[in-house]
């Protein structure tokens, strides 16, 4: 199959095509990888806050999303389902890693031609989400860098839809209550 017709095929049919043999299971694990890699990559470098450890936490989620392609599976949704792969190897890692926290804070490598007002703006925005509370830092970024809706962020945490509304207009708030002075400064 060439790899433009890939493009057009549907999440559940690529991941279909994992149970197959090593051409098409090759060619339709390299698509999904493309197409959901970079957000789940955001997802696990926000949360862990440390972007070589969340690139290795994204080729685990993906290389168990390919184990995951039995045959026997209903998949549903393939987005969802290695976010949620990541999202528990990332729980994971912070529990095991909790007490080396310190070794595990974000180097921040931005690029050259970045300026210092924006890696100024980034650092702030880092610092403000590391004094949300957990479940209100994975709600928000679960919907700001994940690109997640609700309903999707509500069946990924298993907690009711209105819960994860409260979660991320609360973060929001706080996030604004948090960064408000550094914008009110910057303004005068």
């Amino acid at each position: 199959m060439a790899t433009n017709s890939l493009q057009t095929q549907s999440d559940l049919e690529l991941y279909r095509m994992l149970g197959q043999g090593a051409a098409a299971r090759k060619d339709a694990f390299c698509e999904l990888y493309d197409r959901h890699a970079p957000r789940v990559y955001q997802y696990c470098a926000q949360i862990l806050g440390n972007r070589e450890l969340a690139q290795d936490y994204v080729q685990e989620a993906f290389l168990r999303l390919l184990q995951s392609a039995d045959g026997e599976r209903r998949m549903t949704n393939v987005p969802a389902f290695v976010l949620r792969i990541a999202r528990n190897l990332c729980l994971n890692a912070k529990k095991a890693l909790r007490w080396q926290h310190d070794e595990l804070v974000e180097e921040h490598l931005p690029p050259v031609e970045q300026t210092v007002e924006a890696r100024e703006l980034e650092g702030l925005v880092q610092m403000a989400l590391d004094l949300l509370s957990e479940d209100y830092r994975e709600a928000l970024i679960l919907q700001t860098y994940g690109g997640l809706s609700y309903k999707e962020i509500a069946e990924l945490m298993e907690i009711p839809l209105h819960t994860v509304r409260n979660r991320v207009v609360r973060a929001k708030q706080k996030l604004r209550s948090i960064l408000l002075p550094y914008f009110a400064d910057k303004l005068e």
